[in-house]
């Protein structure tokens, strides 16, 4: 079995419509990964542990989606070293906003990287952890340059409705 390579975590079970996109791209990168609830404000505890644990269990990035109040991504950069890659997550509330300037508004020395909100987000963190990786494994660099040609040829023969 592989060592798990990218965490991805989420404050609660509802984050998952979110986060799937980002397991969704490391499977199909074939990165190995472990996804799981570890609520900043439910277990804390579980939640620092987590964080505290990460690096000696090999990880090279968490993907971290929260919302609200979105305390999980700051808290787990807090306790540990390894790079932690923040989602905000749409809240009934404020769509997401509030989520976005909790993450994005990390105090100094407590580095998050921060996405777009909800699955763009999460896609996208996926594939930054993907390029993370990819700087030191060749053939998962090539997977990435396919996947990144292959969109840019699909944007070409996009064709545009006429009237």
């Amino acid at each position: 079995m592989n060592p798990i390579q990218v965490g991805v975590v989420m404050g609660s079970s509802s984050d998952w419509d979110t986060m799937q996109h980002a397991v969704q791209i490391l499977q199909d990168f074939g990165i190995s990964f472990d996804a799981r609830v570890v609520s900043a404000h439910r277990m804390p505890d579980d939640m620092f542990t987590y964080a505290e644990s990460a690096a000696g269990r090999g990880m090279k990035c968490i993907i971290a989606g929260a919302g609200g109040a979105a305390h999980l991504p700051g808290m787990l950069a807090a306790k540990t070293v390894v790079p932690v890659l923040g989602v905000p997550v749409a809240s009934k509330h404020l769509s997401g906003v509030d989520s976005l300037h909790s993450i994005v508004q990390m105090p100094k020395g407590v580095p998050v990287a921060t996405f777009a909100i909800g699955a763009a987000g999460a896609a996208n963190a996926a594939l930054f952890a993907v390029a993370m990786l990819a700087n030191e494994d060749p053939a998962l660099r090539e997977k990435l340059e396919a996947f990144r040609a292959a969109q840019t040829e699909a944007a070409r023969n996009m064709t545009l409705p006429t009237e």
